[in-house]
Formats: C-alpha cells, structure tokens, sequence
C-alpha cells in the first residue's frame, strides 16, 4: 500500500505555530534555543511566540517544528503528561545518546534521532 503525502491545509501554519509556543513553554526553551531547533533566529521566534508570525508550511523549519511535537507527543504518552519529568528526561546525560536529548535537538539530525529513539521506547511500553 503506498504512502499518500501529507496534505497541508490553510491554517497549519497557525496551528503548529501555537503549539511549538506552548511546547517551548512547558519546557522553559529560551527563543534562541527554540531558534536553534526551529532554524530561526531569536527575533523571529519572539515574533512567532508572540503571534505576530506562523510558520510557513512550505519551510525547513514547519518540518522541525513538526519533529518537535512529535518529540514532545511521544514524551507526554510515555512519562504521563508529566511535564516537569520530560524537562528532566531532556536536560539528562543519555548513554544511548551519548548526550543530552536537550543539546541534541539543536541540529535536525539530532531532533530526528532524539524523535526515533522515545518512539523506539514507546514501542516497548
């Protein structure tokens, strides 16, 4: 069976916008280190937080910002909407990873690794 691509609809770039916000929040992410993951600069992201701007869901950074919720869906389901507990998890030394989930997801390399390897634990739960 083949895959259909995803279909974007007018107004995904609001919706994602608001939720990449709202994660950047519960998580206590500066708009530089959002910036980073987002491959924006602070000021743009100030400007996304703010709701002055949404993401273009033609751009590298609406993807990442996909992968970021992903990354935070995965976490919620698998440490029970707790919060504090996906900032510790994110902000500890990994040995699998060989790092912090945290320093990782600067690159989108690193965000897909972090994003693959709690959707591999999932899959154990």
């Amino acid at each position: 069976m083949a895959t259909r691509p995803v279909e974007i609809v007018e107004g995904d770039g609001k919706v994602l916008t608001t939720a990449v916000a709202r994660i950047a929040e519960f998580w206590g992410l500066t708009n530089a280190k959002l910036g980073s993951v987002l491959g924006l600069s602070p000021a743009t992201v100030s400007r996304l937080r703010a709701g002055k701007t949404e993401l273009d869901p033609a751009s590298k950074s609406f993807e990442a910002g996909q992968y970021l919720l992903r990354l935070f869906r995965a976490l919620d389901a698998l440490l029970g909407s707790d919060d504090m507990a996906a900032r510790a998890w994110l902000a500890t030394p990994n040995l699998d990873l060989e790092a912090c989930p945290i320093d990782l997801i600067d690159s989108f390399k690193g965000l897909m690794t972090v994003c693959d390897y709690v959707d591999a634990h999932r899959a154990r739960v």
